[in-house]
């Protein structure tokens, strides 16, 4: 919680410019959880800094910018991006082989699971782009779906639990617990569907 307090008086004295740009940042790979900071631009239009409404209109465009600027910088520069210092440190050899293996296991549908993923979106992100194996439309698209789950969710939450602060800090627990828990349903019901569909095709063959 002690972050979330300093984001939250950081956010207060600069607006949703502060957020938009954490956001970014968050999205480039800086070791700043997402979620804490999307709560702490919800509490400061909890306490009056802000208007929740536009707050997360901000925060959802800060997010998809920064994942969209790792996207395209993998997609211009291809693989050599890996050497790039700070790039090779976030993703090293033995991560992208294992993003690599995602996308041959899931295919596109990485892109929406990726935002459940804390840790590991910039790499997935950064290798779809770097691998050409989804457009940047439907990266856009699925990244953008996902989005419309998480990031209302964090804002909404911090805007409600502004002037309680026990009982946002259990949320936010629960919430980080929820998050994991739907993206892991949802990866087993299009693993069903995709089992089914391939024992249909099979049986038709």
């Amino acid at each position: 919680m002690d972050l979330l307090e300093r984001l939250i008086t950081f956010f207060a004295e600069n607006g949703y410019v502060a957020v938009f740009m954490a956001l970014m940042l968050c999205g480039a790979g800086l070791p700043l959880p997402e979620d804490i900071t999307l709560v702490a631009g919800g509490v400061i239009a909890g306490l009056g800094y802000a208007n929740v409404h536009i707050m997360v209109g901000v925060t959802m465009v800060g997010v998809l910018v920064g994942d969209a600027g790792m996207f395209l910088l993998g997609h211009h520069f291809g693989t050599h991006i890996l050497q790039w210092k700070p790039i090779s440190w976030l993703m090293p050899p033995r991560r992208y082989a294992k993003v690599q293996d995602q996308f041959t296991r899931y295919g596109n549908r990485l892109m929406f699971f990726a935002r459940f993923l804390p840790g590991m979106r910039t790499a997935i992100y950064t290798t779809a782009g770097a691998t050409h194996r989804v457009s940047f439309w439907r990266f856009l698209l699925l990244d953008g779906l996902a989005a419309l789950i998480s990031v209302p969710l964090w804002v909404y939450l911090g805007y409600f639990g502004a002037n309680r602060r026990e009982w946002l800090g259990m949320w936010i627990h629960r919430g980080q617990n929820s998050l994991w828990l739907v993206g892991v349903v949802a990866v087993l019901i299009l693993l069903a569907l995709w089992w089914r569909r391939r024992r249909k095709r099979d049986a038709e063959a």
